[in-house]
């Protein structure tokens, strides 16, 4: 492998919450790299630092959260060194963000058909209908019936809203989605569904995935490495298959057990 099958490297990267007596740290010091056309997995119970780390990655933190030491090379390119101007340029066309809570993330009062232009009309610059067309063909990729354009988001159930976000994160084709459990509050089957939409559109667009999860089954499941995290630290790393049935860390091995014994 070369430098340049890298898309993603993260390095050394450090979130603290500061306060007038000090910082606390939520991400120490934690390095990991996501090849093109890979997903990689980011596992770890709640408070460990994996949204933390997306939201970083990103730049959305918002204070007293702040990004105090590493980088972030997205495609050579230093995030964490980016003015806003280059931000809003890079985010969605570059790199988009799958949030945990579907409904939450979507408009109430805007249609999905207006949500879904909206992102077009301003990156794109498409005209409104030529927005509007798009739209259909985003619906389409996830399997969502046209007719739906004019539906808000309360009209449609937790599956569908899903999908909804990751057409939206997919508008403009980014090398990198990082979605932030995007299965949460679902229904087993209807986690399957969108556990194996997201393995199709990944191998069928080429896009590669951070993957951020509690939940080590899916993980397993649908990731080419993974990486654990326990206490804001990254503890181990590596291909799916060799965590999977030779974890070198205690915390994995612990993790492992409460997945296979429960």
């Amino acid at each position: 492998m070369t430098a340049s099958d890298d898309l993603l490297v993260v390095e050394n990267l450090r979130i603290e919450y500061l306060s007038a007596r000090g910082g606390s740290c939520v991400v120490d010091d934690v390095s990991f790299r996501i090849k093109r056309g890979e997903i990689f997995g980011l596992a770890g119970e709640s408070g460990s630092g994996k949204t933390t780390i997306g939201q970083g990655i990103l730049r959305l933190l918002r204070p007293p959260a702040a990004i105090t030491g590493g980088r972030v090379l997205l495609d050579g390119e230093d995030m964490l060194a980016m003015d806003e101007a280059r931000l809003r340029a890079v985010r969605w066309r570059k790199v988009s963000w799958v949030p945990q809570s579907a409904m939450n993330a979507l408009n109430p009062v805007l249609t999905v058909g207006e949500q879904l232009a909206d992102v077009l009309e301003v990156h794109e610059r498409l005209t409104r209908k030529a927005a509007l067309a798009a739209a259909v063909g985003l619906l389409d990729l996830v399997n969502i019936d046209k007719r739906r354009l004019d539906a808000y988001p309360h009209e449609l159930s937790g599956g569908m809203r899903q999908r909804v976000v990751i057409a939206m994160a997919l508008a403009l084709k980014p090398p990198l989605v990082l979605m932030d459990e995007p299965t949460t509050a679902l229904d087993v089957v209807v986690q399957r569904e969108i556990l194996g939409q997201i393995a199709r559109l990944q191998s069928t667009l080429g896009f590669s995935v951070l993957f951020i999860t509690h939940d080590l089954s899916l993980m397993f499941e649908l990731c080419n490495r993974v990486g654990v995290l326990k206490g804001g630290k990254l503890v181990e790393h590596g291909v799916t298959r060799e965590v999977f049935t030779n974890p070198q860390h205690s915390y994995t091995q612990e993790l492992l057990r409460s997945v296979l014994y429960a």
